[in-house]
């Protein structure tokens, strides 16, 4: 393990939010999942930032693999998940078969996309490389941490494009969430 991703474990281990996600999500025993996005580079940067844990997150993205890509399979995950966990959890755990992705990606995001083989390849298609960061707590209570473009950018805060896709449409919407909660934010693109 790197030094980024032991400091990165640390700050996952002292946010009793993110444990109690990561926790309730493992006993559930999901095919091929991960913790992703705001949850995982929010707490980086607040705890970079000296802020608070919970500050500025605003859900919990949940991603999972399953190749039934129905609807109604989804659902299924999406009713045992928000069944697992008492409010205000319930309804900020946001569960998403990434099998079923490239169905609905295009009209909502105005975009391509291609089906994906597996979870973590979903983190090369995220927008910025400091937001394609997934982790899951193992059985033996170890973090796996998946990070196709590093840490650097997280913990530098820096947010640029990925480089592997075009500018995101909403590039500059997600820019301004962003610096809206973290000043602090380097933009480079």
């Amino acid at each position: 393990m790197s030094d980024l991703e032991a400091r990165l474990a640390d700050i996952v281990r002292a946010n009793p939010d993110l444990m109690h996600v990561l926790k309730t999500v493992r006993a559930l025993g999901l095919n091929d999942w991960r913790v992703f996005s705001g949850a995982v580079y929010q707490a980086v940067w607040n705890d970079v930032t000296g802020r608070p844990a919970g500050y500025g997150i605003k859900d919990y993205d949940l991603g999972y693999f399953d190749p039934d890509v129905s609807w109604d399979a989804e659902d299924v995950v999406i009713k045992r998940v928000a069944a697992a966990f008492e409010p205000p959890f319930r309804d900020i755990v946001e569960v998403r078969n990434q099998a079923r992705v490239h169905l609905w990606f295009e009209d909502r995001f105005g975009e391509p996309y291609d089906a994906l083989p597996d979870t973590d390849t979903a983190l090369s298609r995220f927008v910025a490389p400091a937001f394609s960061i997934g982790i899951r707590l193992e059985e033996d209570d170890a973090i796996s941490i998946a990070a196709p473009f590093g840490l650097e950018d997280m913990f530098d805060m820096v947010l640029r494009p990925n480089p592997n896709r075009p500018l995101a449409k909403g590039w500059d919407k997600v820019v301004a969430s962003a610096r809206a909660r973290w000043p602090e934010l380097r933009v480079i693109r």
